[in-house]
């Protein structure tokens, strides 16, 4: 098989290099490669076999590719080219005649599951071997014609997708619009103009069909600035049975009243009862949201504002439901609620998670002009009694505001759904918690596997609460499925209060070195926030920020001088051993993916009394040295050898290679008994360093450590034909893989025990 395989894939180039100059000169091989298909050229998919035997079983592959290609938001060939290499031969399908084939959403292999498709004779055979059939196959893949298909719920977020990749400035309504209420701006969809030759119009008048995915036809600095509404349907039915405890709990005689500031199409109110309903007051900020808001619950909840106004629409958002807004804190229906004494308030929210500061922002210069947000009359009021990084994070505004302004008796509730770091890291309330559970962010309209918590809190003062139970709910198969029970503890101090280094502890250090970037080598270009200290006794600097697991690599680095951006410290020689656990803390993640730990395991230093006691009396030497054996093996340390522009060598100490005499961590594991799987990582480096000598690039000049040792001498080029990465050592490239494995296994077995009992990780 791996010799037919071959064979075809030989055939295929050589078709490629005969006929794309014939097409198009300025073609490669690369540029027609593409959605795992054989090629998409001009307006033709191809689908090559070095004999086809089936065409049945090969047309409904490449149409499961243009299925595919459909659902990403990418325009469909008109024309379908079968290739028989070895017999020269190529049938001409019309991706229209199987449409509704295309418009299926297909699951698993595309060449798996084919026998007995039922196709219509094909259009034209070419028998390319002739000089007629071959110029005549030539001028087919010069074609540039396509299919056009029909939006709908599978392919919109694609189509949307691609319509903001090629008009950034773009907003939702010049995608979506709708031709119904006060402001109808039609949109591309229902008007195709970008779209005109691969797209038909979409007949619905108002936008319900997408109802679950409005959220994600959001332009793009939209999603970020809004954040994510979309909550599972079967977390919104779960969640309700705390709302459900929280009514149990209204005072006989009262009245009640759910408010949902951040309500998006209506997720949470699904499966409210019609009574509940009745109690419930609702808004959402996006105006298209708000549309189909109105059209799915209109006639059964208390909607911000009741009616669409001629100045409703406001650049895409909706006056007047502005949840931050002191206009919204006031508004009269709200007022009407929360000052009657005999009503019971009760918050139930998904609030928007978005920080002006991420790096998405950033890369588009748009950090300063998504933060408007932060201009808002409720954060400005919560500066006043919140300090820090708290205020950086929009849902912090929502849950800030809730005790603030709404929640006034003890029976008082909000049902929250938020990461857990507003109450376990930035202190933000000090309420009641009275019970709650786990949900995975994956299910809510992202790719990241991270523990959000839906907190039912009551309006109660608990000063020393510092640890929370929830329950873990996942969602598999289609189905809650329940899992353990997860403590949420309170954390009291950070990494950088307790534990980092100062200039202090170098004795008339210069300025006159050099800074790093992240990738280990000196920084030429970005804002240089430090000053380039040097000193003999430095050994690198470390970065252990942020104190939970948001972009973990950029938090957590270990370099062979300062980082161009901060954020770290110096590390001496002297007392670096003692500092490196906070390194392995960072590297938790990495390591440990399950949904339940990224979001609710963070780092602290609230262990340090402990943790300095027993270093000083010894209990953690062997400890301390797992940790560096830990360092020199682990990815993220990016020490590098090289020449600075100060003129000085600076050498990776942090590593085993000791080429050049003992390094500061050679020298130091000599006194670690290895144990069976020490030793067994230690053989697997003695093999990487021999093979890393005999590469093309190996300077013998230099001290490798495994990163630069993998960016610098595990080469690899990429196949044109397949896509396929082919490394050029194979042996020095399975055993670098090798040592990752045997690294992760050490490190959960060996290294995190430990940070949990030292409260390094909590």
């Amino acid at each position: 098989m791996v010799e037919i395989a071959k064979q075809e894939d030989e055939l295929r180039r050589e078709f490629y290099e005969t006929y794309l100059p014939r097409v198009n000169r300025e073609l490669s091989i690369d540029n027609v490669l593409m959605d795992y298909s054989d090629g998409i050229l001009n307006g033709n998919i191809i689908e090559f076999k070095e004999h086809i035997s089936d065409l049945n079983n090969v047309l409904l592959q490449a149409l499961k590719y243009l299925s595919a290609r459909r659902i990403k938001g990418k325009p469909i060939p008109a024309n379908i080219l079968l290739i028989s290499l070895t017999d020269k031969k190529a049938w001409l399908y019309h991706s229209a005649d199987y449409l509704n084939v295309i418009e299926t959403p297909f699951a698993g292999g595309a060449s798996k599951g084919n026998s007995g498709f039922v196709i219509k004779d094909y259009d034209k055979l070419f028998e390319y071997d002739n000089p007629l059939d071959e110029n005549g196959l030539i001028e087919t893949m010069r074609s540039d014609d396509y299919t056009k298909i029909h939006l709908d719920e599978n392919c919109i977020v694609g189509w949307a997708t691609h319509y903001y990749e090629l008009n950034p400035s773009a907003r939702k309504a010049d995608f979506i619009g709708d031709n119904t209420g006060k402001t109808r701006i039609i949109g591309e969809i229902r008007k195709p103009t970008v779209f005109a030759r691969f797209i038909y119009p979409y007949k619905g008048e108002t936008n319900e069909r997408f109802r679950y995915l409005m959220d994600k036809l959001n332009d793009f600095m939209q999603k970020k600035d809004l954040g994510a509404f979309y909550t599972h349907q079967l977390y919104a039915q779960k969640s309700l049975e705390l709302v459900r405890k929280a009514i149990a709990r209204v005072p006989e005689g009262n009245d009640y009243v759910i408010i949902d500031r951040c309500a998006g199409t209506g997720n949470l109110e699904l499966f409210m009862t019609d009574e509940e309903l009745r109690h419930t007051i609702v808004s959402t900020l996006e105006y298209y949201e708000y549309k189909v808001l109105m059209e799915v619950l209109g006639d059964k909840v208390t909607i911000i504002p009741p009616t669409e106004k001629e100045d409703t629409f406001n650049m895409g958002l909706v006056r007047g439901a502005d949840a931050l807004s002191k206009e919204y804190i006031t508004h009269p229906i709200i007022m009407e609620k929360v000052n009657n004494p005999n009503c019971t308030i009760i918050l139930f929210e998904n609030p928007p998670y978005a920080e002006p500061t991420s790096l998405e922002h950033q890369r588009i210069n748009t950090a300063k002009s998504s933060s408007a947000w932060k201009n808002s009359y409720v954060v400005n009021e919560m500066k006043k009694e919140t300090k820090g990084s708290a205020t950086n994070d929009l849902a912090n505004a929502f849950i800030w505001s809730a005790f603030k302004y709404y929640l006034r008796q003890p029976t008082d509730s909000y049902i929250v759904y938020s990461p857990v770091k507003y109450w376990k890291a930035h202190h933000l309330i000090n309420k009641k918690f009275e019970e709650g559970f786990a949900f995975n962010r994956r299910h809510f309209h992202t790719k990241i596997n991270a523990c959000v918590m839906c907190a039912w809190w009551s309006n109660i003062t608990a000063e020393n609460q510092r640890l929370l139970k929830i329950t873990a709910y996942d969602i598999v198969d289609g189905n809650l499925k329940r899992e353990e029970v997860l403590p949420v503890s309170y954390i009291e101090s950070l990494f950088s209060s307790k534990y980092y280094g100062s200039r202090d502890d170098f004795e008339n250090p210069t300025y006159d070195g050099i800074l790093v970037g992240l990738d280990g080598l000196e920084a030429i270009t970005g804002k240089k926030r430090i000053k380039p200290m040097f000193h003999p006794d430095m050994l690198g600097y470390l970065v252990a920020d942020s104190v939970g697991f948001d972009n973990p690599d950029a938090k957590s680095s270990l370099l062979v001088a300062g980082r161009y951006n901060g954020n770290g410290f110096y590390l001496h020689r002297d007392n670096y051993l003692q500092k490196l656990p906070m390194f392995a803390a960072s590297r938790y993640i990495t390591y440990n993916r399950r949904w339940t730990e990224r979001g609710r395991i963070m780092k602290s230093a609230d262990g340090y009394k402990a943790f300095e006691r027993d270093v000083n009396n010894g209990r953690l030497n062997t400890f301390l040295l797992k940790c560096l054996l830990f360092t020199v093996f682990e990815p993220q340390n990016h020490m590098r050898s090289f020449t600075g522009s100060d003129g000085r060598q600076y050498v990776n100490q942090l590593c085993l290679d000791t080429t050049h005499g003992e390094t500061v961590a050679s020298e130091a594991l000599k006194d670690l008994k290895p144990t069976e799987e020490e030793a067994a990582l230690l053989d697997v480096w003695q093999s990487i360093i021999k093979q890393a000598k005999n590469t093309k690039n190996y300077d013998s000049s230099k001290t490798y450590g495994l990163y630069q040792i993998k960016v610098e001498l595990d080469t690899s080029v990429k196949d044109e034909l397949t896509g396929s990465i082919r490394y050029l050592y194979p042996e020095l490239h399975g055993n670098i893989n090798t040592l990752a494995k045997l690294v992760k296994n050490y490190y959960l077995k060996e290294i995190v025990p430990t940070l949990f009992k030292y409260k390094f990780l909590k």
